[in-house]
């Protein structure tokens, strides 16, 4: 998947990925220590997400290929980033415009955690294991967090997102424990995915811990 296929996305305004509210599964499910560690948070877009945990006192560092979706997350949320480079930064929250198959362990060692809602299932089945091979793979170890998942026939629907089985996330990354969390049916909720013919969808969300080696 080609990353101008995103930028034209938010160009175009094609942003049904995006929510206007932060995700309940991350509510739900975060129990990570309130010890204003760093989360990385990949394919970050203008996430909500992200100013829940800077007002929960962490550290956040996104990647982003869109400086669009950049721009409008600080102007949406009132920010004023320092740009270096790069990087913007306000508020406790440093954006990294740029591919996140480039970001290496150097730059991930200061995160003690990993939040990925919107970017394992955005990526096609060849790019995911490349996603979990190599990103997964820079991140420090030790590193803890929570992977949030779609489950549907994908024959009945051309991603993105796309459907990410169990038995998938626990292959990709075997240098971490996998602890499934909770399994939602949500396709009541998600009429568009009713009107291209999805007969089933579920949410998975996962909490993650890398393996010492």
């Amino acid at each position: 998947m080609d990353p101008d296929f995103w930028r034209e996305r938010w160009e175009e305004g094609r942003i049904g990925f995006h929510q206007s509210e932060v995700t309940p599964l991350l509510l739900a499910h975060w129990s990570m220590p309130r010890d204003g560690g760093c989360v990385f948070v990949p394919l970050a877009g203008k996430s909500l997400d992200m100013l829940w945990f800077a007002s929960q006192g962490y550290s956040v560092l996104g990647v982003e290929l869109s400086s669009l979706a950049i721009e409008q997350f600080f102007d949406e949320a009132s920010l004023s980033p320092v740009r270096d480079g790069n990087e913007w930064s306000a508020g406790g929250i440093t954006l990294i415009e740029g591919d996140v198959f480039e970001l290496t362990a150097e730059r991930l060692a200061s995160c003690s955690y990993v939040y990925d809602r919107a970017a394992l299932i955005a990526l096609p089945p060849a790019m995911r294991e490349r996603y979990m091979a190599s990103v997964y793979g820079a991140l420090p170890a030790a590193c803890r967090g929570l992977l949030i998942t779609l489950e549907y026939p994908q024959l009945e629907k051309v991603g993105p997102p796309f459907s990410v089985p169990e038995s998938e996330v626990r292959a990709g990354l075997s240098g971490w424990s996998v602890e499934l969390l909770e399994r939602r049916d949500i396709l009541a909720a998600q009429p568009k995915f009713i009107e291209e013919g999805v007969t089933a969808l579920s949410t998975a969300a996962y909490s993650l811990a890398r393996l010492q080696l």
